[in-house]
């Protein structure tokens, strides 16, 4: 059997790791290795080279090929995620083997295929580069069979480890490519707010009691900002944060259906989240957040940003209306808000704060010589743009930024 053939041969018997005969490059490998006459050898070589381009991994095949057994979803890398350490002799075998066929595979270069496809006289064919495997999968089995052990509970396993944040669209989990950066130090003021906020999750990211969180407020204050910086603060301890918009919360059910069992701690978070009288998805929320039979798992947490504090809006018409119990009609439009055992307000700043967190950006951004023509701009600027807030401040600083990099004068707003 020639090594082309054998190559098939073991690829298609992947068992633990079948799951990377899913993904572009090695789908594109196993049709290649399958070739049966020359044109479809020659079809399955191109389609090969343009998913290595597409992949931008045309100069480092081998590393590409092995790291995808880092995102795969398999019974080994649950349970390893999870914490499990003693695992099954077959399994461990059959993992070993496996990766062992995917190290073979990444070091087959284009001379070795071309020298075992049994065809004579072809064209000039684009050739890849395998470069190295991933430095995890170096050296004996037992060595790397550690690490990889190591690696999936420390990052979790597949998409949850090759991404950190989500949205939930037609009933998927989609994976978001490039998340807010926005980081902690990048937010300046609000820190009692956000102390409570970040210690509410660092006690759920220990698996100790903590609480769904609503966050309400003036706009502007940082409410989202706080999340996204939450994760970015702490992605590498586990936390995943999944965007669900208002009007998905009849699914619900379905999303924790999907996380009840990875082990990872997930937020879902609910942006600008308010209600009108008619709006259906209100009680789907209210009765994930009181345990209701779809109750949320024990590895999330909701966090909901808000600019009202209650929830459900309400108009004079619905007080002074005809229902015979009025007050449980308005002890109704407020208890929402009530079942979020963590609620922070965020409000906007008053003159002495707005310019406190303009000293700070301008200490950040090495603009402390400008400080007293920057509180004089600022104050201009939060007229103009809609008054004073975290946002303003950041919005004011940038500009003025640009203009001191320019050279241009920060007396116009």
């Amino acid at each position: 059997m020639n090594q082309m053939r054998q190559a098939a041969e073991e690829m298609a018997s992947l068992s633990i790791y079948r799951g990377i005969l899913q993904r572009t490059v090695p789908k594109a490998l196993y049709r290649l290795l399958w070739a049966k006459d020359r044109e479809t050898f020659l079809r399955a070589w191109g389609d090969f080279f343009a998913a290595l381009c597409e992949r931008e991994c045309s100069e480092s095949f081998a590393e590409h090929l092995t790291g995808t057994a880092l995102y795969d979803e398999n019974g080994f890398s649950l349970a390893a995620a999870a914490g499990e350490t003693n695992f099954a002799p077959s399994m461990m075998q059959a993992v070993q083997r496996d990766l062992q066929i995917i190290l073979k595979l990444a070091r087959m270069t284009p001379d070795d295929l071309l020298d075992n496809c049994g065809y004579e006289n072809l064209p000039e064919l684009p050739r890849w580069n395998c470069g190295k495997p991933i430095s995890i999968l170096e050296g004996a089995p037992n060595a790397y069979l550690a690490r990889m052990t190591a690696y999936y509970r420390k990052n979790g396993c597949g998409m949850y480890a090759r991404y950190r944040a989500f949205i939930w669209r037609e009933k998927k989990i989609l994976p978001v490519a490039h998340p807010d950066p926005q980081k902690m130090a990048d937010l300046k003021g609000y820190d009692v707010q956000r102390g409570l906020v970040e210690n509410n999750t660092v006690a759920f990211l220990h698996d100790l009691p903590a609480n769904n969180c609503l966050l309400y407020g003036d706009r502007g204050t940082g409410k989202s900002s706080t999340v996204k910086a939450l994760l970015n603060e702490y992605d590498a301890q586990g936390l995943r944060v999944i965007e669900m918009p208002k009007e998905y919360l009849m699914d619900f059910p379905y999303l924790v259906d999907q996380i009840a069992s990875i082990p990872m701690h997930f937020i879902i978070f609910i942006d600008d989240l308010s209600f009108s009288q008619q709006d259906g998805t209100y009680a789907a929320l209210k009765s994930v957040l009181q345990g209701g039979l779809a109750a949320k798992p024990a590895n999330a947490l909701i966090y909901a940003t808000s600019n009202r504090r209650h929830l459900l809006r309400e108009s004079f018409s619905d007080r002074e209306g005809d229902d015979v119990h009025r007050n449980d009609t308005v002890q109704e439009s407020l208890s929402l808000s009530d079942r979020f055992g963590l609620a922070v307000n965020f409000m906007n700043p008053d003159k002495a704060h707005f310019l406190d967190i303009i000293a700070q950006l301008a200490h950040q951004r090495q603009l402390d010589a400008y400080l007293p023509q920057l509180e004089i701009g600022a104050e201009r600027w939060a007229t103009v743009h809609g008054g004073r807030s975290p946002r303003v401040a950041q919005q004011y600083i940038r500009d003025a930024q640009a203009k001191v990099r320019l050279g241009q004068s920060l007396d116009e707003v």
